[in-house]
């Protein structure tokens, strides 16, 4: 009998995704597999959600440690929950990914839209060009509650709400942050540590930028 690696499974579905592309305008002009798309550099739809939560009087954003599984960018902090578009969804489906990453109930209508933002993503692997519809979405649970998906996300941290700002604006080299990796059977390994850019998915400075500002903007409104 020949063993079947689920995982590997997971990944070749993955790839074979159909997603609509677009030109640099913005308009539609065909669909392609997910593979396709990363190595053509076709620009995509994706759908982000940044989560922030309040413990003990303290703001914070919470970001996710990407899965050592991943096929790009394992094991480095990201959005609190992201995911493609498919070529059949609305953006108002791309909800499912805070569902299905961090075990959260939330319907679309809980989100604050920080508008869509282009996001270039280019290393000698992979061309990612993004128009990222970006959300966010304020918990009242701590971080513990997070269900997490083995496959998309190894660990939760947390940082100080201005200070990720700080940090994504450019003003600061370093973020301070705490959290936990979980293992296979859902034990959690708790963490305090320092991190640059480098532990980061690398969007562009643009894009931090951005969504710094696009954060600023909404906390003021």
């Amino acid at each position: 009998m020949v063993k079947v690696n689920l995982w590997e499974v997971v990944c070749i579905c993955m790839e074979t995704e159909m997603l609509t592309i677009f030109d640099e305008s913005g308009s539609a002009i065909g669909v392609a597999t997910r593979d396709e798309v990363h190595n053509k550099g076709y620009w995509h739809q994706t759908f982000q959600c940044y989560v922030v939560g309040k413990e003990n009087h303290e703001e914070y954003m919470y970001l996710q440690l990407r899965s050592h599984l991943k096929k790009d960018f394992a094991n480095v902090y990201d959005i609190t929950a992201a995911g493609h578009i498919l070529s059949n969804e609305t953006v108002a489906d791309g909800v499912r990914e805070v569902n299905e990453e961090l075990g959260l109930n939330v319907t679309y209508d809980q989100l604050n839209s920080l508008g869509m933002l282009p996001n270039v993503i280019e290393t000698e692997t992979i061309k990612d060009h993004e128009l990222s519809h970006v959300f966010l979405y304020e918990m009242t649970e701590p971080m513990e509650t997070f269900i997490l998906q083995p496959e998309e996300v190894s660990g939760m941290a947390k940082a100080r709400l201005y200070d990720f700002i700080s940090f994504y604006n450019g003003d600061s080299d370093h973020l301070e942050i705490e959290g936990y990796k979980q293992d296979s059977s859902g034990g959690k390994t708790w963490f305090k540590e320092t991190i640059s850019k480098d532990r980061f998915v690398p969007h562009s400075k643009q894009y931090f930028v951005s969504v710094a500002e696009a954060i600023c903007s909404n906390r003021k409104a």
